[in-house]
C-alpha cells in the first residue's frame, strides 16, 4: 500500500483509498481540467473539495504540496519509479497524466508540441484573461465606477475567442479529429465565460460559430459532463 505519510496534506484530506490518485481541487474552470482529464483517461482517483470560499487552499497542509495556494493539485501514489508524486499547476498535470497513460496527446513529436502549444494558449491567455472579464462583470469589480478595464478585457476576450475560432475552422478539436488535452485545457473555461461568469452577450459569443459548435461536442461528452461536477461545492 503507498505511504502518503510524507506529505502533510493528506493528514487534512485523509485518503480512503491511498493506492489511487489523489485529486485536491474544486469544480472551477481550472480544475475541472483534471477531473475531466481523470474521467476522460479512466484513471482510479479520489477527489478531496478544497473549499477555496473557505480560504482552505491557503492552509498549511495545502501550501505543502502547492505553495501558490491554488488548486488544482494531485499526489500520484504510483509516480515515476513507482514513488510518489505531487504536483501542482494544471497544465503540467495535464500533461503529465497525458504522458502517464499515453491519451490525448499525440505519440508524433510535431504534433505533440502542436498540442502543448495550445494548452499553453489556454494557460497564458484564455485563463487569465476570461478570469478578469468574470471579476469585473459578475464580482466585486463591477462595482467599479471607471468601465475602462472591464472593456479591455471584453476586448482582449473577444480577441482570443477569435484565435480560438479560426483554429477550429474545419476542426472537430483544437488539434483537428483528435480530442486532445488542448482541449480539456479550454473548454471549461469557455464554458464558466457564458454561463457563471454571465458574459454570453458581452462578449458577443454566439458571433463565434466554430467556438459555439466545439463547445456543445465538447459537453456533450460522457466524461467532460462527470468532471464538470467534480469536486463539487458541498
Amino acid at each position: 500500500m503507498p505511504d502518503l505519510s510524507n506529505f502533510p496534506i493528506a493528514t487534512r484530506w485523509p485518503a480512503q483509498h491511498p493506492d489511487r490518485i489523489q485529486l485536491y481541487s474544486l469544480n472551477t474552470p481550472n480544475g475541472v481540467k483534471v477531473s475531466i482529464m481523470l474521467e476522460e483517461a479512466g484513471l482510479p482517483y479520489e477527489p478531496h473539495l478544497v473549499d477555496i470560499m473557505k480560504d482552505e487552499s491557503h492552509t498549511p497542509e495545502f501550501l505543502s504540496l502547492n505553495p501558490n495556494g491554488k488548486i488544482p493539485a494531485i499526489i500520484d501514489p504510483d509516480g515515476p519509479g513507482g514513488q510518489p508524486l505531487g504536483l501542482f499547476e494544471s497544465g503540467a498535470i495535464l500533461l503529465y497524466l497525458a504522458d502517464k497513460t499515453g491519451k490525448f496527446i499525440p505519440a508524433d513529436p510535431a504534433r505533440r508540441w502542436e498540442t502543448i502549444q495550445w494548452v499553453f494558449f489556454q494557460m497564458a491567455s484564455i485563463g487569465p484573461m476570461f478570469g478578469q472579464v468574470g471579476f469585473f462583470n459578475k464580482f466585486a469589480g463591477k462595482t467599479y465606477e471607471d468601465k475602462r478595464p472591464l472593456q479591455r478585457y471584453v476586448a482582449e476576450s473577444k480577441r482570443l475567442l477569435g484565435v480560438l475560432d479560426t483554429r477550429l475552422d474545419g476542426r472537430d478539436w483544437i488539434m483537428g479529429d483528435d480530442y486532445s488535452i488542448a482541449d480539456i485545457a479550454t473548454l471549461g473555461w469557455v464554458n464558466n465565460l457564458i454561463t457563471f461568469y454571465e458574459a454570453r452577450e458581452l462578449v458577443e459569443f454566439d458571433s463565434f460559430r466554430n467556438v459555439s459548435a466545439w463547445l456543445e461536442r465538447g459537453l456533450a461528452r460522457p466524461a467532460v459532463k462527470r468532471g464538470l461536477e467534480i469536486p463539487g461545492r458541498s
